[in-house]
This record gives structure tokens, C-alpha cells and sequence, in this order.
């Protein structure tokens, strides 16, 4: 993959950028089979997808000046540096930013300056959907410029008629992270429907989703397979996000229902997640907000088997223990770390790892997701 920025050195976060894919991948896998132990572990092909226009979700840093907007990361000083044109995106989400820098301006939504900590723009959200619409979120220091995104959001739909949803997150520390705690929904539309497998998955602006479509569509169906051919009774889905996993090991191969529990810590997801199996007609299904080891710490009975995606920390030790102690015969495992996840496996010794496949997530950097299925010995 070319990249005029990485040339140029204005952006650097494609590390692997000057290597070729096939030796990204061959190294990623490596370095998987190094950290996950057992000899008798069954390797399946690696997933590989695009090398650039794969990414869905723009996590754009806003800098510049109100007239000339920035959409991208900062340098070194704090300053706005534009990427609107980044490889990692779709054409069509290159298309959108354009749009969205003029929104910016029309609105006049200063972009937050770090230096001085002045300003009101501190990031630009952007998410596109299998089917092309757009959910654009606004993180803003405060609420004052909320009436005159209001006001000209009428543009904004006629400039971009994909855009469905529009919301204003508001972050007001001068704090490193993306986003905070409260939203403002600006458009009737809530959430973005996300088709995955023939699967609706809807996408709230404070949810999670994966940022490669494809891939993930890939990691559903794996982990499906997986489920299918064990044949649970009943599952947990921890960390479920908004009910991908769930959603696709709810049903087996002949179309009867299991019963599946979701767990996630976001209010958010869970609603998404409710509305994706009502839709689907799922009756043995149920989605609840709280954290997944209390859930489990909590419970007074264990399921046949568990799905965890944590974040990159992993499940952690008391989570760990429990599942170690517990009835669970197979656990289903998706790291987006794999250091993670041995360290977790070195806590389970009795969950042996038995198949696992590398789905490279991530191209042009070191990082991808791993799916790992654990049995009981």
C-alpha cells in the first residue's frame, strides 16, 4: 500500500505500511502461535481482507481554524493534521469528510486548539454502514454550539444524504480520550443498521462495533461453526457488545433456538442488542447491562459454554479462575491481543486451546484479532 502522508511523514500509524501484506500476515500469525500454547492446536487459515479501504468507523481528531478545519490526528505540537483522503477508508467516507469539514465551518464549530485549550471541536466521529449510510458524531467541549448544528442540519442531509444519524457527545475535561459520558441525539434515526451475515445488527452512537466489516462478518461465522457443531444447550455471550456473537449462535444449524445470555457493560449496546432479537424474533435470547465477571461471579449455575471479547486487557484473573473452576465445557475466546489472552490461558489450564484462526482485523499494523475455541480436558 502507497501512502502519500506516510511519505511525507505527516502520519506514521501504519508501522507495517512499507512490508508486504503477505509477510504482515505470516508474521501476525507467528507471533499468534508463539503466545498461544499447545502443540495439538488446530491452525485455520488465516482471514485476510483488503489492504486499504477497509476501515468503517473514522475517529478523526478536529484542529485548524474554524475556516480551514483539520480532520485527522495532531503532530507532535498539538496541531491539527489533515487525512481526509487516508487510504484506510472507503471512497465514499473519503467523499463524506469534505462535507463534514464544510459542516464544521457553516456551524461554526471551532476546533479545540490543545496548546491553549480554546475551542469547542475536539473530534469528529464517523461511522459507515454495509449498505453506504452514515452515523457523524460531534465531540464537543460544551453544548454551545448545539443549536447551530441544529440549525443546519438540513444542509448537512442535503449535502450528504446518507448521513442517518447525527448526535453530539460532550467531553468538557481536557482529557486524552475519545469521547464522554453523555450524548445528544440530534435526528429521529438512533442507530445504524449494521447487516452482518444476513444479520441486523444496530449500531447506537455509544456502541461498540468493529472497525472491518468484513472481518468481523468473518469472525461471526467462525465462532458460529464452532458453536453449531458442539451443539450447547445454553450460552453467554461476555462482553457482547451489541449481540454479534450472541445474535449468530442464538439459532443452530436446523434453526432451533438456544438459550443465550448477553452481557455489556453499556447501556447503549444492550438496547442495540434487544432490538436486533426482537427483530430477528428470538424468544430465548436476553441482553442485560453489568459486567461480566460480577455476572458470572454472581450466577448460581454456568452454561455449556461461554464467548468472551474483552478489550485488550483481557478477561483478567478473577474471571479466569471462575471460568477454570466452573462447569463450562468450551469457552470460544476473541482477542484483539494476544498477550493478553495467554495470560488469561495460563489462568485455565484445564481449558485447553483446540482450534484457533488469526483474522487480520488491522492491516499495516502489528495488531489483528485471534479466535481461539477452549475445551475442557
Amino acid at each position: 500500500m502507497q501512502c502519500d502522508y506516510y511519505d511525507a511523514g505527516r502520519c506514521r500509524s501504519c508501522t507495517l505500511i512499507e512490508q508486504p501484506y503477505d509477510a504482515q500476515l505470516l508474521a501476525k500469525e507467528q507471533h499468534c502461535r508463539d503466545l498461544v500454547p499447545g502443540a495439538d492446536v488446530v491452525w485455520l487459515p488465516p482471514v485476510a481482507g483488503p489492504e486499504q479501504g477497509f476501515r468503517t468507523k473514522a475517529k478523526m481528531v478536529a484542529g485548524g481554524t474554524l475556516d480551514e478545519p483539520t480532520l485527522g490526528i495532531l503532530d507532535a505540537d498539538g496541531r491539527g493534521v489533515d487525512l481526509r483522503s487516508c487510504g484506510l477508508y472507503p471512497a465514499d467516507l473519503q467523499r463524506a469528510f469534505p462535507v463534514v469539514a464544510a459542516f464544521v465551518t457553516r456551524a461554526a464549530i471551532t476546533p479545540y486548539d490543545v496548546p491553549s485549550r480554546t475551542g469547542e471541536l475536539k473530534h469528529v466521529l464517523v461511522t459507515r454502514s454495509p449498505d453506504g449510510e452514515l452515523m457523524v458524531r460531534f465531540v464537543l467541549r460544551s453544548q454551545e454550539a448545539v443549536s447551530r448544528i441544529r440549525k443546519h442540519l438540513p444542509w448537512l442531509h442535503e449535502a450528504l444524504p446518507a448521513v442517518r444519524v447525527v448526535s453530539v457527545n460532550l467531553l468538557p475535561e481536557h482529557r486524552a480520550v475519545l469521547e464522554g459520558e453523555r450524548e445528544i441525539l440530534l435526528t429521529e434515526a438512533s442507530t445504524l443498521r449494521m447487516r452482518v451475515n444476513d444479520i441486523d445488527l444496530h449500531l447506537r452512537p455509544q456502541s461498540f462495533f468493529q472497525t472491518n466489516t468484513d472481518i468481523a462478518a468473518a469472525l461471526y461465522r467462525q465462532a458460529q461453526a464452532w458453536v453449531d457443531a458442539l451443539a450447547p444447550a445454553s450460552v453467554w455471550d461476555l462482553y457482547c457488545g451489541v449481540g454479534g456473537f450472541a445474535l449468530h449462535c442464538a439459532r443452530s444449524a436446523a434453526g432451533t433456538e438456544r438459550d443465550v445470555v448477553g452481557i455489556e457493560t453499556s447501556s447503549e449496546a444492550v438496547a442495540s442488542a434487544r432490538l436486533s432479537a426482537r427483530e430477528l424474533g428470538l424468544t430465548r435470547v436476553r441482553f442485560e447491562a453489568g459486567d461480566a465477571t460480577a455476572f458470572a461471579l454472581g450466577s448460581s449455575h454456568a452454561p455449556d459454554l461461554v464467548v468472551v471479547n474483552p478489550p485488550r486487557r483481557g478477561i483478567g484473573p478473577e474471571l479466569s479462575r471462575w471460568l477454570e473452576g466452573s462447569s463450562v465445557r468450551q469457552v470460544v475466546y476473541s482477542s484483539c491481543h494476544a498477550e493478553s489472552l495467554a495470560r488469561d490461558l495460563a489462568a485455565m489450564p484445564s481449558l485447553r486451546p483446540s482450534r484457533a484462526q488469526l483474522l487480520d482485523m488491522f492491516p499495516q499494523t502489528p495488531h489483528y484479532e485471534v479466535l481461539t475455541l477452549l475445551e475442557r480436558r
